[in-house]
């Protein structure tokens, strides 16, 4: 099940809505737990038993480190990370690793290792690293064990950010799982912020993915230099409206529910730097990565190389991380470089003396070529596709041209598309509540809102009902 589809909007919502105002408070997480059940099972049954087993093994974890000494606590601690990576290594990298290895293999002619048959439980990286990040602000004594299995798997099996995140901290939300109100004004919120990350996804993303899979699955040598980079600019659109527009939906339906997720977006194609565009990027997985990975390597504390060496380490989990395929790993790599080259003074000097536009063109320049290797469907389609992007390939006589794919309407949505990608909405809102407050016309304001809202879910819906919805492009991280 997907956030959107008609079966979730108009069955599975209402329903555990009206089950969770319904009833009494002290069934609030009783009804999220089993609401996520259904909702995590619907798609992937068999991995029930999986996230089941991983919340019951965990949450005893939990309780054993809390009161552990000296060795035994951290002997304990080494026994959780490594279970949960194990868990995560064999569903997730047991395919890649086997590939590998059997390339290895064949240089010398020894017998192949069998591919293993597992298939990828959905969100498994996303529910992997909330687990550890609680293990381990446990075992720092930064939090307390969780003593309620049933809050405990609430933590975990939330449905809202189970499948894609935002990866959120324990500590964050330690004491929303054990008691919390929604009012209406949260409610009021919710809907709206709901409401907008269905627009992206279905009146944004879906559109720009259908011109980046027909750019992405064709020939390298059959696209013209224009082509390929629209189809890596479509896909840049895509991707951030898609997995932003997740996020929005995620934060809307958990503050439905009283819950406050952390956001996970602030307009990262607006970054002056490529340390800008990760702290804007993903928000949630970079403060994951620089307070479980980062910091503990040393971070910046022992000079720019061990910075360097630290930054490169960080990325390249964070390519794997994404997804068992070397053009993962090179996309992280290629962030890692350029992460590396603005840690030396004299980048920094040029981005600091550059026009803001100019830090931005850089931005995106980096972004868009690491997008190329991240869509692509191998590493040698990666490669494939940017020679052809800067003219180093040849082309096919009649290469085929993106205005066979883009009409005077999706040009109109690429513009708005590009526009909103900055922090112009903000302003937008700013002046907005200005005029209302000045002209004392809250009321009708209020009214316009709800009215543009009904509007733009009317819309949403009703694309739901013409056109396949396709699923959000993280789930299969």
């Amino acid at each position: 099940m997907v956030f959107s589809s008609l079966i979730f909007i108009c069955v599975f919502l209402p329903l555990t809505t009206a089950c969770y105002f319904g009833l009494p408070r002290f069934a609030n997480n009783l009804v999220l737990v089993i609401a996520s059940v259904i909702f995590y099972g619907w798609g992937d049954p068999v991995a029930l038993i999986l996230i089941g087993i991983s919340i019951a093994v965990n949450f005893q974890f939990g309780r054993l480190i809390e009161p552990a000494r000296d060795i035994y606590r951290r002997r304990l601690i080494i026994a959780a990370i490594g279970v949960n990576l194990s868990i995560l290594i064999i569903f997730k990298y047991a395919h890649f690793i086997a590939d590998n290895v059997n390339i290895l293999l064949g240089l010398v002619s020894w017998r192949q290792l069998p591919q293993p048959k597992i298939s990828l439980p959905l969100g498994i990286s996303f529910f992997t690293f909330h687990i550890m990040s609680y293990l381990i602000d446990v075992y720092r004594g930064t939090v307390t064990a969780q003593q309620s299995l049933s809050a405990f798997a609430l933590y975990v099996i939330n449905f809202p950010q189970l499948i894609a995140g935002p990866i959120i901290r324990y500590r964050l939300i330690a004491g929303q799982l054990i008691s919390r109100r929604a009012s209406l004004s949260d409610v009021n919120i919710g809907i709206a912020r709901f409401t907008g990350g269905l627009a992206k996804k279905l009146l944004l993303a879906d559109p720009f993915g259908e011109i980046a899979n027909w750019v992405f699955m064709s020939p390298a040598n059959d696209l013209s230099v224009p082509t390929a980079w629209a189809g890596v600019i479509c896909y840049a659109l895509q991707i951030y409206y898609d997995f932003s527009g997740y996020s929005d939906m995620a934060i809307g339906l958990g503050r439905i529910f009283g819950f406050h997720f952390p956001e996970n977006f602030n307009y990262p194609y607006a970054a002056t730097s490529m340390q800008d565009f990760w702290r804007r990027w993903h928000m949630t997985l970079s403060a994951w990565f620089r307070d479980y990975v980062y910091v503990p390597l040393g971070g910046s504390r022992f000079g720019k190389w061990t910075t360097v060496r630290n930054l490169w380490i960080v990325f390249l989990l964070v390519g794997a991380w994404h997804g068992a395929s070397w053009n993962f790993i090179v996309w992280g790599a290629w962030h890692g470089l350029f992460l590396s080259i603005e840690r030396f003074d004299q980048m920094r000097r040029l981005l600091l003396k550059s026009p803001k536009a100019l830090q931005n063109i850089y931005v995106l320049a980096v972004v868009l070529v690491g997008w190329a290797f991240f869509r692509a469907p191998t590493l040698e389609g990666g490669v494939a596709l940017l020679s052809r992007m800067f003219g180093f390939s040849a082309v096919n006589p009649e290469p085929l041209s993106i205005f066979n794919m883009i009409s005077g309407q999706m040009l109109i949505l690429l513009a708005l598309a590009f526009c909103l990608a900055y922090p112009i909405w903000p302003r937008i809102k700013v002046y907005w509540q200005r005029w209302a407050e000045r002209d004392g016309s809250i009321i009708f304001a209020d009214l316009l809102r709800g009215a543009v809202l009904a509007g733009i879910l009317v819309l949403s819906i009703a694309t739901l009902a013409i056109e396949r919805s396709h699923s959000f492009l993280y789930f299969r991280f």
